[in-house]
């Protein structure tokens, strides 16, 4: 399987709007950040997506992209959500209803937010046609187990997901032990790692470090990363098994 960093960027995107850093005016394309989300190619060739950012259109046509079978959601804030009406293109494409997947309170906020795209199959496909599928435990898709990764996000509780030996855990404050014993033996990681200083409802570099620690990933990649973090300058202070994610990385894992 395959995962494509879609966009390894903050709420804010990188370039900010109006802002003269020295990120922002980087001519390094890694420097340029759309706002987080993945695709991951399945065995059988379906992608499922994670998270349906604002910018979903700019990075599929980036990417190129030209399905989506399914889509993980990590949790609703707009910079990982409305994007969602751009799933009708992909409806378009395959004449087939998308299923989306997260928390209840996840499903029960898009069924509140996006009413109109919940909607079964018929002869137009004007407006995406989705369908919400809450979970709790371990699921089947596409012939691989998806295992919901619970963590706290602030005062909220939101999903990273485990797919085979790849985890994507965003918007991370605190990764409960519980949560930790469900990321032993992976291959690669992808991580929260909003700025050097601490926040409320991320962790920083060094949080991200010991996490990345504790789990002993053979490969953790950085990600949700804000202007303050230029990728020339924090790659090289990172120990060898831990890496910058940029927008376009793309990952094999089993």
């Amino acid at each position: 399987m395959q995962l494509t960093l879609m966009g390894s960027g903050s709420s804010a995107g990188t370039p900010v709007i109006g802002c003269g850093c020295d990120t922002c005016l980087s001519t390094n394309p890694r420097n340029t950040r759309t706002r987080s989300s993945a695709a991951i190619q399945m065995h059988g060739g379906e992608v499922v997506l994670i998270d349906t950012g604002p910018d979903l259109r700019q990075q599929a046509l980036r990417e190129q992209i030209e399905r989506a079978d399914a889509v993980l959601y990590t949790h609703t804030h707009a910079d990982h959500l409305h994007g969602i009406d751009d799933l009708r293109a992909f409806c378009q494409l395959q004449r087939q209803q998308i299923p989306l997947y997260g928390d209840q309170q996840s499903m029960d906020i898009i069924a509140s937010r996006f009413s109109y795209t919940l909607r079964e199959p018929r002869d137009f496909w004007d407006l995406p046609i989705l369908a919400i599928n809450p979970v709790a435990n371990p699921f089947q898709l596409f012939g691989s187990t998806i295992t919901p990764i619970p963590v706290k996000h602030g005062c909220i509780s939101i999903y990273g997901y485990r797919i085979g030996n790849m985890a994507y855990l965003t918007d991370v404050s605190e990764i409960p032990e519980s949560s930790l014993a469900l990321l032993q033996g992976l291959d690669v990681l992808l991580l929260d790692c909003l700025r050097y200083q601490p926040h409320h409802t991320h962790i920083n570099l060094e949080q991200s470090l010991k996490y990345a620690g504790l789990i002993k990933a053979k490969s953790s990649y950085l990600i949700h990363m804000t202007h303050e973090m230029e990728y020339e300058d924090l790659s090289r202070q990172l120990p060898p098994s831990v890496h910058v994610g940029y927008d376009g990385l793309k990952l094999q894992f089993s």
